[in-house]
């Protein structure tokens, strides 16, 4: 039975090392860390995010402002208000909230923001950056498997990794960092031939594809660890398949990853669960990129 990667418990544990950080910085720099999330338009799941990133931003004594703006902000209006914190020197990072409504490039607002407070590490400067293994904000998602599995004690060094799911957020920059750290790096997608075959040769499988249980048991090499991204949302149904009902008689959701994980575990070494595995590291890894963009900036160590 594979032992679990505990997301929440390695999480809470970041913050309490960013907790006494800030505590210790603050003194030097004589200011706390600022952090912006900026939400636009009333996405049920964004809210959500966006108020954890806030309050766990404000557990560990960073200053964090929410602000919401409404689904019909132009463009134009957006980028004022990015503009706005770029220059404000109180503030260490910004975050805008995705996905963002259709009349708004993605691109452009990923570009506007300074890379010096670019939390998220969107910003082509940033992510050159991390493909060459330079100091700054890492892919908050991929940053947080890294930690993950650091606190573990599991050295990729040498590894077969196999990446499923080649995003822009998680899955071509994950690679990279594993690939920094003497991983041998393999991306599969929705056209690699024969997926199966390129999951059980690896050491180190990361499910990043966004589609519910892609990865079954007979994919899984024995003795692997299994890191699963996935935050997918199917019909919940109880023990004997009957829908869950909410008290207003409508078939509840359930949160599964991309892996099935009941099954890989009796393969698996290690594997992280869906709750409770990456999402919180995620959180976590957005906090610790905000301390490390506030020492840039304020010329503290």
């Amino acid at each position: 039975m594979a032992q679990i990667l505990d997301g929440k418990a390695t999480a809470k544990r970041v913050r309490g090392e960013l907790k006494r950080e800030i505590k210790r910085l603050a003194v030097i720099a004589e200011c706390q860390p600022q952090a912006v999330f900026i939400q636009v338009g009333e996405n049920p799941a964004s809210t959500t995010y966006v108020n954890m990133k806030h309050k766990m931003a404000e557990r560990i004594g960073c200053l964090s402002t929410i602000v919401r703006l409404a689904e019909t902000i132009t463009q134009d209006e957006l980028l004022e208000c990015i503009q706005r914190y770029n220059t404000d020197r109180t503030v260490h990072g910004i975050l805008v909230q995705l996905p963002l409504p259709d009349h708004i490039d993605e691109n452009v607002i990923v570009q506007a923001i300074s890379p010096q407070k670019d939390v998220d590490c969107f910003h082509p400067e940033n992510v050159g950056r991390m493909m060459i293994g330079l100091p700054g904000p890492k892919p908050a998602t991929p940053l947080g498997i890294v930690t993950l599995l650091d606190a573990y004690g599991i050295d990729v060094t040498g590894m077969n990794v196999t990446v499923v799911g080649r995003s822009n957020l998680v899955g071509k920059p994950l690679g990279i960092m594993l690939l920094l750290r003497h991983g041998t790096v393999t991306y599969c997608h929705t056209r690699t031939r024969d997926l199966a075959a390129e999951c059980k040769r690896a050491d180190l499988l990361i499910a990043a594809a966004g589609r519910a249980g892609i990865v079954t048991p007979e994919m899984i090499k024995p003795g692997a660890v299994v890191v699963d991204v996935g935050t997918n949302f199917i019909p919940a149904v109880d023990e004997h398949g009957q829908p869950v009902l909410d008290e207003d008689g409508k078939q509840k959701s359930k949160l599964v990853g991309d892996v099935d994980f009941a099954a890989a575990e009796k393969f698996a070494a290690w594997i992280s669960p869906v709750p409770g595995g990456v999402g919180p590291m995620t959180i976590a890894s957005v906090l610790s990129n905000t301390v490390t963009l506030y020492k840039l900036i304020e010329g503290v160590e």
